[in-house]
C-alpha cells in the first residue's frame, strides 16, 4: 500500500508541474519586426538560431526554454523568434534581404551568418534591442540560471549602466 501512494503522488507531482510549465511564444522573423514596428513601446528581440539536426539546440528547448522562470521571463521582456539556419525564406533586415546559400549538403541562412558573426554554430541564442540592433551572440548550450542572468543583464537594460564583468561581480 505505501508504495501505492509513493507512485500516486509522484504521478500528482508530476501533473502539477506540467501545468504550472509556460510555453514561450515562439513567432517568426516578420511577425517579431512587425510587433516592434506597431507597438508604442516595443521589446527587445530574442533570435534562438538553431537547425533541425542540432541535439543540444533540442537540449536546450527542453530544458532551458521549458522552465517555467525562464518561459515567463522571456514572454514579458522579449519578443522570442525561433530562426531555421538552414531555413529557404528570404528576409529583410537592416534594409537588407537574405536568403538562403546552397552550400555542401545543406546551406545556410545569410541572416544566420550575420546574426551569428560569422560563426555558424549551433545553438546560438542573439539578443537585439527595440531597433534591432545587435547587443550580442551567445553560442552553445546554456543552463537555466546562466541563461536567465544573460537574458536579465539585457532585459532588464543593466547593460546600459554596467559592463558583464561588473555585473557578475568579476
Amino acid at each position: 500500500m505505501k508504495l501505492f501512494y509513493t507512485i500516486v503522488i509522484t504521478l500528482v507531482i508530476g501533473v502539477v508541474s506540467q501545468l504550472q510549465a509556460q510555453e514561450i511564444n515562439w513567432m517568426s522573423w516578420d511577425e517579431a519586426v512587425a510587433l516592434q514596428n506597431s507597438e508604442e513601446n516595443p521589446k527587445k528581440m530574442f533570435i534562438d538560431v538553431y537547425t533541425d539536426w542540432c541535439k543540444w539546440c533540442k537540449v536546450m528547448d527542453q530544458n532551458t526554454f521549458q522552465n517555467p522562470k525562464v518561459a515567463t521571463y522571456m514572454n514579458e521582456n522579449f519578443y522570442m523568434v525561433k530562426f531555421d539556419a538552414e531555413g529557404k525564406e528570404p528576409i529583410t533586415y537592416d534594409g537588407k534581404v537574405f536568403k538562403f546559400v546552397p552550400n555542401g549538403r545543406s546551406g545556410y541562412h545569410e541572416l544566420a551568418l550575420a546574426l551569428l558573426q560569422g560563426k555558424l554554430s549551433y545553438p546560438t541564442v542573439v539578443f537585439l534591442d527595440e531597433g534591432q540592433k545587435m547587443l550580442a551572440p551567445l553560442s552553445g548550450y546554456q543552463e537555466v540560471d546562466p541563461f536567465l542572468k544573460v537574458a536579465i543583464y539585457f532585459g532588464d537594460n543593466i547593460y546600459k549602466t554596467k559592463d558583464w564583468p561588473t555585473y557578475v561581480g568579476q
